[in-house]
């Protein structure tokens, strides 16, 4: 079995540090990419775990990291998401085996809040390229020499991980939020936290990182 059901309340205390979150969004620019990639994913953004002291008892609200074209790389509250989302929500939690082997939380935190303090703006062009990639050879016309300049959102994580240490030698300028969802990285499952259970993450966990994904010209469903 590679997909569960859960609610946020069950599973938000379950989230740790580089877990993955996916979206199948139901605006035109999201339709675009899951059309140009044939998947339901659209978005992807990273799970940070940041607790509240004090007189607050320890508790702790789940930040994520993504890069979208109406904030460019910014936090926000995962709970307001669900909350407001329209569309598939769905978590991918690490291996707990490749975590504990090769992920380095110090350095992948680092890499993200100088992106977000850094204000980095959406990297459009580079998005709408690495979908198009997707059709074509990887050196095709549409092909993204990696710049950090900008970001978009599988582009950003994906250069999270490698400041992370968890993968490597890979062009995060390349990576659709589609071939994110399948690297070997992850745990057995996926979560289908909210949305059609219709929908699913086509090739979950099964490439190395850096492949790519075979475009399937089924249409969508």
């Amino acid at each position: 079995m590679t997909r569960k059901k859960m609610t946020y309340d069950a599973a938000r205390d379950h989230m740790l540090p580089g877990d993955v979150v996916a979206f199948g969004g139901r605006g035109s620019f999201a339709e675009l990419i899951k059309f140009a990639t044939r998947s339901d994913v659209s978005h992807v953004a990273v799970v940070l775990k940041t607790e509240i002291l004090g007189n607050s008892g320890g508790r702790y609200f789940n930040l994520l990291v993504e890069s979208t074209g109406s904030n460019g790389v910014a936090m926000v509250r995962f709970s307001d998401l669900m909350r407001d989302y329209e569309g598939e929500i769905w978590w991918l939690p690490l291996n707990e085996q490749v975590r504990e082997a090769r992920f380095f939380e110090a350095p992948f935190f680092d890499f993200l809040f100088n992106q977000v303090r850094g204000r980095k703006t959406y990297d459009l062009p580079q998005a709408l390229r690495a979908a198009l990639d997707s059709l074509d050879s990887v050196d095709g016309p549409a092909y993204n020499r990696q710049d950090f300049s900008r970001f978009f959102c599988s582009e950003l994580v994906a250069a999270a991980f490698q400041a992370g240490g968890l993968i490597d030698n890979v062009n995060a300028s390349e990576v659709t939020p589609i071939e994110l969802c399948t690297w070997n990285i992850y745990g057995p499952a996926y979560v289908h936290l909210k949305g059609s259970m219709r929908k699913r993450i086509r090739d979950f966990n099964s490439l190395e990182p850096g492949a790519r994904v075979r475009v399937r010209r089924e249409p969508q469903r």
